[in-house]
């Protein structure tokens, strides 16, 4: 049904813009499978055999087919029952002709998602799990020839400076809790908590440099996490300035391609 939606706001042709937003989960590319499953489906041994009467049409038609179905339509009705055996032919033929001109317009739909002006983006938080779901998900793009955007590694943490280490700073942590003093507390606290983003930051940097390995060409576009939920207009545009703006344009000096710089 989303492929048939999705052909159907295409012909229209009302719209600048279709954006298909999926489940964050392997069954998210389960409509590029669609077309496929569903001819299968209706071109099947059984449903052929279901169907068979109703195709051939009428009496005539029946005696036609009756030499093969006959047979199989004694077995499974002393499986299944008459009556529901003939209930399930009427389904079959009914959906056989409701769904015909289905997998034509599924198979142009399946099509159209390979031209120039369509584009996949996979989005992923920068976790082990989440980057093995969208490595699978590059792969199968790949593998059905769909044109790959890129990726997005969501709600990243990259700290306001990287010129302090994470050891460094928790040692100076340690060095302020000692010698005391008006502040001491306050700074020693602040320096650990940039320690403890500089290592989830390199952390994260890890798993990201992962899978730029393992997908070499997939083109990566980082967006820090928000302090909060993005609800309304100036948080999108923040958003939006993270996903758009050019790769250098940030304070801290790191591309936005990255969460930390890169290693010398």
């Amino acid at each position: 049904m989303a492929m048939e939606k999705l052909g159907q706001l295409r012909a229209r042709d009302e719209w600048d813009l279709v954006i298909v937003d999926t489940p964050p989960s392997r069954s998210a590319l389960d409509f590029l499978d669609a077309p496929d499953r569903l001819a299968r489906f209706l071109d099947g041994t059984m449903i052929r055999l279901l169907t068979a009467p109703a195709r051939a049409g009428g009496r005539a038609g029946l005696r036609m087919v009756s030499a093969g179905f006959g047979l199989f339509s004694r077995i499974i009705s002393k499986i299944l029952g008459g009556q529901l055996l003939g209930d399930i032919a009427t389904f079959i033929a009914a959906l056989d002709s409701m769904f015909g001109g289905f997998r034509e317009r599924a198979t142009a739909t399946y099509e159209l998602l390979k031209q120039p002006g369509t584009a996949f983006v996979v989005v992923a938080t920068p976790e082990p799990d989440a980057l093995r779901e969208a490595s699978y998900f590059v792969d199968r793009l790949s593998a059905e020839g769909m044109p790959l955007a890129g990726l997005v590694l969501n709600r990243t943490h990259p700290p306001a400076t990287t010129a302090l280490s994470a050891t460094r700073a928790e040692a100076a942590a340690e060095a302020v809790a000692e010698a005391g003093g008006k502040g001491a507390k306050l700074a020693a606290g602040a320096l650990r908590v940039h320690a403890e983003r500089m290592a989830q930051a390199s952390r994260e940097q890890r798993l990201a440099d992962r899978f730029a390995q393992a997908h070499a060409g997939v083109a990566v576009r980082t967006v820090p996490a928000a302090a909060g939920d993005v609800h309304d207009l100036a948080d999108l545009e923040v958003m939006a300035a993270a996903l758009t703006a050019d790769d250098a344009d940030t304070g801290t000096g790191t591309p936005r391609s990255r969460i930390l710089p890169q290693r010398r």
